[in-house]
């Protein structure tokens, strides 16, 4: 066995109502006063309610921070910034999607340690410590609740991240009934996101892919695999939800240590650029760099292939990779998604200039089985087009 490294969230609550305790956890871990980052449409469905009406009855003082949008640009973190020095916080709570999560992870980050966003971009820049962060998943998707990354929008279109295992949090609450109201959509193009992770953190070349990730990212696999159409179709289904938020979770923690790679890099300029959402950007491109990588990694998706599609297990290795690779491109079908680049607003003349973008994603192609070339990645493009 070769030597690896496996860092996640230190806790995990996982049960449908767990929110009703948030008040408890944060006395207990955090403090008095903390900053709950978050995002308008989460304030207007009500979904904070819960959160803070626990705070209300601990005595917890808090403040809460609704400025999040997609792709967060470097401004919204210098607002909630503003806002956490001003209200003397504790520590922080993320609760969202993963833009809010990366979001509250600088802030309690950047709070805690003292240090200039600048200064902390890339692979273990940070120094500091951090205060105490609490994240509340509200979609399951990103698993940015057990990762130590957070990825922001630097100047017009391009995506940074910054990775330390100081952004790891302290604790990760899992409560499906707050997803039970999310849109289909979302619920479609966040599920693919997780399934995304758990592929690419199975089949990455990383010198830290190691055996609790691969079991992890199997175990998803059979999670999502299971319960995304459900819960696509099914919404205020609560154990789809719960199976979902879990499964979100566990490839969380997988790509969190064996990391992701061409997908992500090639989704990040249709996000970026176009704002198409992260999860929807993945599936775009998800076959297509699957059926580029088949060849370096075939053993591996023939392993995966069963675990998303259990009646996979009796076709032949030979013919299992094309048939899980034509499946998930039908399973993105099924539940909504747009399956091309063109139906997202992408024009044919625009991929260049993607494919010019995606080759900044160095801290992610470096761990694609395949070695992948500017003139690929328009070629990838093109079949996504």
């Amino acid at each position: 066995m070769t030597a690896f490294t496996f860092n996640t969230t230190k806790s995990v609550i996982c049960e449908p109502g767990a929110i009703r305790k948030l008040g408890a956890i944060v006395k207990e871990q955090i403090g008095k006063r903390v900053l709950i980052v978050t995002d308008p449409g989460l304030i207007k469905a009500g979904l904070l309610t819960s959160a803070t009406d626990s705070l209300d009855q601990a005595g917890v003082e808090y403040q809460v921070f609704d400025g999040v949008v997609a792709d967060p640009p470097v401004a919204v973190v210098e607002a909630a910034l503003a806002e956490a020095r001003a209200a003397n916080i504790d520590g922080v709570i993320g609760f969202g999607g993963g833009s809010s999560m990366d979001i509250a992870k600088l802030i309690a980050l950047l709070m805690g340690g003292g240090e200039k966003l600048d200064d902390i971009y890339g692979v273990g820049m940070a120094k500091g410590q951090r205060l105490p962060l609490i994240q509340i998943p509200t979609t399951a998707g990103t698993g940015s609740e057990v990762t130590p990354i957070s990825i922001i929008t630097v100047g017009e279109a391009e995506k940074k991240g910054v990775v330390a295992p100081q952004l790891l949090p302290d604790v990760a609450l899992l409560d499906a009934e707050l997803t039970l109201g999310l849109p289909a959509p979302v619920t479609a193009a966040t599920g693919v996101d997780s399934m995304v992770h758990a592929i690419e953190s199975y089949t990455s070349a990383s010198a830290n892919n190691n055996p609790v990730s691969r079991t992890l990212a199997r175990e998803a696999l059979r999670l999502l695999g299971a319960n995304i159409e459900t819960a696509v179709k099914d919404g205020r289904n609560v154990q789809a939800r719960s199976n979902m938020l879990l499964g979100a979770m566990l490839a969380g923690q997988a790509f969190a240590n064996s990391p992701v790679a061409a997908v992500h890099a090639l989704a990040y300029p249709i996000g970026g650029i176009f704002h198409v959402p992260h999860g929807l950007s993945n599936a775009l491109v998800l076959p297509h760099v699957m059926r580029f990588n088949a060849d370096a990694c075939a053993d591996a998706y023939a392993t995966l292939a069963p675990d998303a599609f259990p009646d996979l297990a009796s076709v032949p290795e030979t013919q299992r990779v094309d048939e899980f690779i034509n499946r998930l491109e039908a399973l993105s079908a099924d539940i909504g998604l747009e399956q091309t680049l063109r139906e997202v607003g992408i024009g044919e003349s625009d991929l260049p200039v993607m494919a010019a973008d995606a080759m900044k994603q160095t801290r992610l192609l470096v761990n694609n089985p395949r070695d992948v070339s500017e003139a690929d990645a328009l070629a990838i493009y093109q079949a996504a087009y």
